[in-house]
């Protein structure tokens, strides 16, 4: 299913401009994205091809199958409960199926962690951006080498240091376990013995071991550090997928406010903080802002980080006391909104079956008194 179908078959019951654009955000250089909502036909839900969801290759166009929309709207999902209240300036097509669907249905204090706990931990990731912009990893990664040590004099050097010192190979060197001394081992060095060297394989994540003939002399004790490796292999990975994934634009515009922070990540978690205690104190969804010189401030780079941190645990105090006081629900009813799900199929497979049949001339709709009749 692509959304050329969908627009083909005439399945979508929903679109709408959504993003930047739909909070009244949008500069010059804002994308339009597009968002909605589409229904399978019977064949498709009933057999074993449920499509959940249709988007484009840059995910800026997404459609969300009805049921699955309607599970997302049951667990206040943000983006979803957005859609459902996108103002009316923003909506490109609505069919009257979706009428039906009230977001007085749907609203419960489950909003309280769908947009305000993500929206804080979108904080904490906003500071793990700026741990990368400050830290950058070389490309050239490091090997199970840099991360041993031997003792020397009155203290310790880098294996690698050592055996430049002694004009040695890590080939020729053979490692043995020492007993009740977890990764600390005995280093012996012969280029005429078979050893198996401190590493196998360049990229080898474990130190080799060696069978050692008596006798031989131990040049020096040795120490894996094995905990270091792990959390730099683990931080090496990271770093790059997010160098590999990352908006360049934004990047560069992250690197131009000086900031070390993507205050575009910002603005949008202060939304959502706004969104939250809006909802929890009035009961509605706001998806056009109001605060639009005060995000637009937060996207420009104004504030230091440790600003936006001070403001965003204040906003928390603020969305806590919201709900507090709140009438909203705890979580939605799960049997209404099924009902609801079922009602909206029903109507619409049967006036689709309907016009389907008068494409046909089988039948003749008559409307009398607001009901509908077939008649042959």
């Amino acid at each position: 299913m692509t959304i050329k179908d969908l627009k083909d078959k005439g399945l979508i019951v929903l679109e709408c401009i959504s993003g930047s654009r739909a909070y009244g955000l949008d500069t010059p250089e804002s994308d339009t994205d597009i968002k909605g909502v589409f229904i399978l036909p019977q064949e498709e839900l009933y057999g074993l091809n449920y499509t959940p969801q249709v988007n484009n290759e840059t995910n800026d166009i997404v459609y969300y199958e009805l049921g699955r929309f309607i599970e997302l709207l049951a667990v206040n999902n943000p983006n979803i409960m957005e859609l459902l209240a996108t103002p009316e300036r923003s909506v490109l097509y609505k069919h009257p199926i979706m009428d039906k669907i009230k977001a007085d249905d749907f609203l419960s204090k489950l909003c309280k962690d769908t947009f305000g706990k993500y929206a804080m931990s979108q904080i904490k990731k906003a500071k793990g951006l700026k741990k990368k912009i400050l830290n950058p990893i070389d490309k050239e990664r490091r090997s199970v080498l840099d991360f041993c040590y031997v003792n020397y004099s009155n203290g310790s050097i880098s294996l690698l240091k050592f055996l430049t010192l002694n004009s040695w190979k890590q080939e020729h060197c053979g490692l043995v376990n020492i007993a009740h001394m977890q990764d600390l081992y005995g280093l012996y060095y012969n280029e005429e013995k078979q050893y198996a060297g401190v590493l196998k394989k360049s990229d080898a994540n474990q130190v080799a071991l060696s069978s050692i003939d008596n006798g031989q002399n131990q040049e020096a004790l040795l120490y894996f550090n094995k905990d270091g490796y792990s959390f730099y292999c683990k931080s090496y990975k990271e770093y790059w997928e997010w160098v590999e994934k990352r908006n360049d634009i934004r990047y560069e515009n992250t690197l131009e406010h000086g900031k070390n922070y993507d205050a575009k990540n910002m603005l949008h978690t202060f939304r959502l903080l706004e969104m939250c205690k809006e909802i929890g104190q009035d009961g509605v969804v706001n998806v056009f802002r109001a605060d639009r010189a005060h995000l637009l401030k937060i996207k420009s780079g104004f504030y230091q980080y440790a600003e936006l941190l001070k403001l965003a645990e204040e906003k928390q105090v603020e969305i806590d006391k919201a709900y507090f006081g709140s009438n909203l629900p705890e979580s939605v009813d799960p049997s209404k909104i099924n009902s609801l799900l079922v009602e909206m199929r029903s109507a619409y497979y049967d006036g689709m079956n309907a016009s389907e049949m008068h494409k046909r001339g089988v039948i003749h709709t008559v409307k009398k008194k607001n009901e509908h009749f077939l008649v042959e």
